[in-house]
């Protein structure tokens, strides 16, 4: 992960889990349960309806990312608690090719496919914490959060 991705992270280090949700991403109807799942997760935290907006295109532009660049792969979404707020992390993984150029694929336009460019640098500007793992032949993880109290 570069200098520039780290800076982008704020650890939930104190926060606690108190809900664990898997949902598998192989197939265009788990496109649309993952948004229908974090939907309703956001509303369960306590998010008003732009932050669940945020939330949920984040989760489906990084489901549609695994599903398209990564053969498919898992959503995990955490409920978590700590103190002043509320909020959600996401943790989607695949087991694709990995990311070649992180600098190019964080930039807005950039696309390896037929989409608009906006993945991975939009999900980063509409969280609140953003962490990207990706190894050449071993896949991609990203990590992102949003909290009701900032």
């Amino acid at each position: 992960m570069s200098d520039e991705l780290a800076a982008h992270l704020r650890p939930a280090a104190a926060a606690q889990v108190t809900v664990r949700r898997q949902y598998e991403v192989r197939s265009e109807d788990d496109l649309l349960t993952v948004r229908h799942a974090v939907r309703a997760a956001t509303v369960e935290c306590g998010f008003g309806l732009v932050d669940q907006t945020r939330v949920v295109t984040a989760a489906s532009e990084l489901a549609r990312n695994a599903y398209i660049h990564g053969g498919g792969g898992t959503l995990t979404v955490e409920l978590l608690k700590r103190r002043g707020g509320d909020g959600i992390r996401l943790v989607i993984q695949d087991e694709g090719p990995g990311i070649p150029d992180i600098g190019a694929a964080m930039t807005d336009g950039w696309t390896s496919g037929n989409g608009l460019g906006h993945g991975l640098g939009g999900a980063r500007r509409l969280m609140d914490e953003f962490h990207l793992d990706t190894r050449p032949g071993l896949g991609t993880t990203v990590t992102v959060a949003r909290w009701t109290v900032r």
